[in-house]
């Protein structure tokens, strides 16, 4: 069942809850929001905006001296009209104690009309003295529905001015509409009038253009980074296991609505840690490619250097914008950093806060939001992140098999103009034992450049000279994968 704010409202008014936030910044859906609930409760709806003041909905004058939000919530207090009263901008001046005692004093007077002052904003944080007053109402991001609806009043609306050619196949209105998720209606509007006017055109090419669009809403705050990249799960060689299980998910993607009849859910994520340099990022790109999902990628590491002493409220604000912009693939990087065991005495805690927004997430998550996260430092993970439940499947992603290594070199060598058929690659894969994937990438980069410098044609003893030169992981950290292969018996499920 979807998600309904008008009834959240229309209850927690009824509740005798004089004032709520309602957790968007869109202000059409705000007062769309607030019309709707209004009418359910039949009362009437004021609207309060900085430069204009306070006026009925649908009436043209103000009420006079009301543009300062002091003077405003003054009407209030004294007004005797049960109504709703919409506060567009007002989340900042909630740190000054006046108003924030103002807004505390209307929602008492509202609780027995009723009533109640509505606060719109994005992540706001409340003071303290208003956290028990003001209810909060979740607006759900747009749907892939309302964005339709949008589209078709757009076209509407422009071939009334204008010729325009639609040339949409069922596929690529899918995917268009699957790009505008995560704007705003009113951005997404815009948007579409641009980039049909331009040309008069609505088809497939729009599509980039609009992904473009989205990209830029995804590194607006500098919290994400959208991720663009042509793998695929044939480009990463073993991981049988975990192939496998993202095949089966993968149905889930291409018809959501019959495996949600089935009774399933959009899956939630995977955990995969084990030996550096194999496979575990690369498996992050192929899964969004192999889903045709977006991928954004948060740098744990970077957002604690960034934004020291803000780090909760950014965590919380990227994780929110992970929702808004689903459904997408959220690539963590090395796990471990954001949410490191032991941390509290070095970082006042942060790393602990922080862990706690992730499981509220991780539990409460409003979006379509598949996570992998990997680790390459496992002692270092907290033991709440490893129960059963935070992820669907938690994967030790071992050092590569003989099969394994053949078709990673056959792969590198193929991304660069060579015929893997020219190759022994079987002597080379047992030549190569012990050797991560991005070992053996290096191999075939190291060997071309020798070739490249002699002139001479690449051939499978300069590759197998290279590997004599190159020590492998297994040998140069033998301890550590030892380690990482008893940690992970009985704990997580092998990926090959």
């Amino acid at each position: 069942m979807e998600h309904d704010p008008v009834h959240d409202v229309e209850l927690l008014v009824r509740s005798r809850y004089g004032a709520l936030l309602l957790d968007t910044g869109e202000e059409d859906r705000a007062e769309s929001l607030a019309r709707s609930a209004a009418e359910r409760l039949s009362l009437p709806l004021f609207v309060w905006r900085r430069a204009t003041g306070l006026r009925r909905a649908g009436e043209a004058g103000v009420i006079y001296g009301t543009q300062d939000p002091r003077t405003a919530l003054d009407h209030v207090v004294a007004s005797d009209l049960p109504a709703l009263y919409l506060f567009y901008g007002l989340a900042p001046d909630l740190a000054r104690p006046e108003v924030a005692d103002l807004v505390r004093e209307a929602a008492g007077r509202l609780a027995g009309r009723p009533g109640a002052v509505l606060i719109t904003g994005d992540h706001v944080d409340l003071p303290d003295e208003l956290r028990t007053v003001v209810g909060d109402v979740h607006v759900p991001v747009p749907t892939k529905a309302e964005y339709g609806a949008l589209l078709q009043h757009v076209v509407t609306d422009v071939q009334l001015r204008m010729g325009v050619v639609i040339d949409l196949t069922p596929a690529d209105r899918d995917r268009l509409l699957a790009n505008l998720q995560g704007l705003a209606l009113s951005e997404a509007e815009r948007l579409l009038t641009r980039v049909i006017v331009e040309d008069g055109r609505l088809d497939a090419t729009d599509i980039a253009r609009v992904a473009e669009a989205k990209r830029d809403l995804v590194e607006r705050g500098g919290l994400l980074e959208y991720v663009v990249s042509a793998e695929s799960l044939d480009e990463i060689a073993g991981l049988a296991g975990l192939k496998s299980w993202l095949e089966k998910r993968r149905l889930f993607m291409q018809d959501p609505g019959k495996a949600a009849e089935f009774g399933l859910e959009f899956p939630r994520g995977v955990l995969l840690v084990g030996v550096p340099g194999c496979g575990k990022s690369l498996c992050a790109k192929a899964v969004a490619a192999a889903w045709s999902l977006p991928l954004v990628r948060l740098d744990p590491g970077a957002l604690y250097d960034k934004y020291i002493g803000e780090t909760e409220q950014r965590f919380r604000t990227a994780m929110s914008l992970a929702d808004q912009l689903a459904p997408l693939v959220l690539w963590i990087d090395e796990l471990e950093k954001a949410f490191a065991a032991g941390g509290a005495d070095q970082d006042g805690g942060t790393s602990q806060r922080v862990l706690g927004t992730f499981l509220s997430w991780l539990q409460e998550r409003h979006g379509d939001v598949f996570v992998v996260a990997t680790a390459n430092e496992v002692e270092r993970l907290p033991a709440e992140l490893l129960r059963k439940g935070r992820f669907d499947e938690t994967f030790f992603v071992d050092l590569p098999g003989g099969p394994a290594r053949a078709a990673i070199l056959g792969i590198h060598l193929r991304k660069r103009k060579q015929r893997p058929e020219d190759f022994d690659l079987q002597a080379l894969a047992q030549a190569s034992e012990g050797y991560s994937g991005a070992e053996l990438e290096q191999v075939v980069v190291s060997a071309l450049y020798t070739a490249f410098s002699s002139a001479q044609k690449l051939t499978t003893t300069q590759l197998r000279d290279e590997l004599r030169r190159t020590p492998p992981i297994a040998s140069t950290a033998r301890e550590r994968i030892a380690f990482l292969r008893q940690w992970a018996a009985g704990r997580t499920v092998p990926a090959d």
